[in-house]
């Protein structure tokens, strides 16, 4: 009885003694500054008294509120190309497309960049390219039967006359001409098949590895296709030619016997900085296209392939790689490149 009496006297005395220790606590009321422990408590020295209001405390977001999170990332440029591209992706009717830098040639975007696909016309620069290098412009080109007869687009060249060279390049070229196509690669090569071979090996000079051109037009043929990558890598190699370049900014031009030849690349009177671009179709292909674009000290390349909303898909493109551009330069980080497919 003596030992269950000591045992109940032991414990209430602990607990007296654990609520004096925890009473001699300051209690702080709610609002009042909250003491900040000395930073100096190894040397033993006072610390100049430190305090931070309640309010601080509360407006301090600790761990970060989903507002706060949002702000960080909209200031982050990577958040931004990444939310751009997912909304490119969305809307692009392209099947295939890529921007790169016209100066570095470092890709900018791609959508299913190397899957190859029928070209169409936008295969004429390169007939275009080996015709300008091939030929003098007061040349004379004669027109077969098998050139005459090619589909439209045409120019309706005379089986029975001859044409000058200058006049024919600029027909394939600005209007997009099948026949001029035909007569100049029969010129060059005595036919447009030879001629078809010359301009894959041209292709692999200029770094198009997936090229294989089978008519001098673009016209669907089988085994003929191309890929958005080669197209963007010929397209920036032959607009390094002062010639080639002049020739693909015209809007209209005049031909020897008086005829007007009208740019079917309609990015040059409607979307700001286009300096170049050659414009594709057939049933096959799609709409497809190959283009050239400054703004300020900036260059890039477009192709674009397989789209059915061709001149709404370039502009979204051009504004985009423009505005990647525009990160680049004023971020201090690297830009965050769109992962290619």
């Amino acid at each position: 009885m003596f030992h269950l009496h000591t045992g109940r006297t032991s414990l209430l005395s602990f607990f007296l003694s654990l609520f004096l220790f925890v009473s001699s606590f300051p209690v702080v009321a709610a609002g009042s500054p909250i003491p900040v422990l000395s930073e100096n408590r190894k040397t033993g020295q006072d610390a100049p008294s430190r305090t931070m209001s309640s309010k601080q405390v509360s407006g301090t977001p600790i761990l970060g509120k989903p507002q706060d999170i949002s702000r960080v990332k909209k200031a982050n440029p990577h958040y931004f190309v990444k939310r751009e591209k997912k909304s490119i992706n969305r809307n692009l009717s392209a099947r295939c497309a890529i921007i790169i830098d016209g100066l570095s040639g470092r890709t900018l975007y791609s959508k299913n960049p190397d899957t190859p696909r029928q070209p169409a016309s936008t295969i004429k620069i390169i007939t275009g390219m080996i015709a300008i290098k091939s030929l003098k412009n007061h040349d004379k080109v004669a027109v077969s039967s098998k050139a005459a007869k090619q589909p439209r687009s045409k120019v309706y060249l005379d089986q029975h006359k001859k044409y000058l060279a200058n006049d024919l390049i600029n027909a394939v070229l600005l209007a997009s001409a099948n026949d001029a196509s035909v007569a100049l690669a029969e010129k060059i090569a005595g036919s447009e098949r030879d001629f078809a071979k010359m301009m894959t090996l041209r292709a692999r000079l200029w770094g198009a590895q997936h090229t294989v051109c089978k008519t001098a037009t673009g016209l669907t043929a089988k085994g003929q296709s191309s890929t958005a990558r080669d197209l963007a890598l010929i397209f920036r190699h032959v607009m390094n030619d002062k010639e080639f370049a002049s020739r693909m900014k015209r809007v209209t031009v005049k031909t020897t016997d008086g005829k007007t030849l009208h740019n079917h690349n309609k990015a040059l009177w409607q979307l700001h900085g286009t300096e170049g671009g050659k414009t594709g179709y057939t049933r096959a292909a799609r709409q497809t296209y190959v283009g050239k674009f400054k703004r300020g000290s900036d260059e890039i390349i477009v192709a674009l392939m397989g789209s059915e909303k061709m001149w709404t898909d370039l502009k979204t493109l051009v504004d985009y790689g423009f505005t990647q551009k525009k990160i680049a330069a004023s971020s201090q980080r690297p830009i965050l490149l769109a992962k290619e497919n």
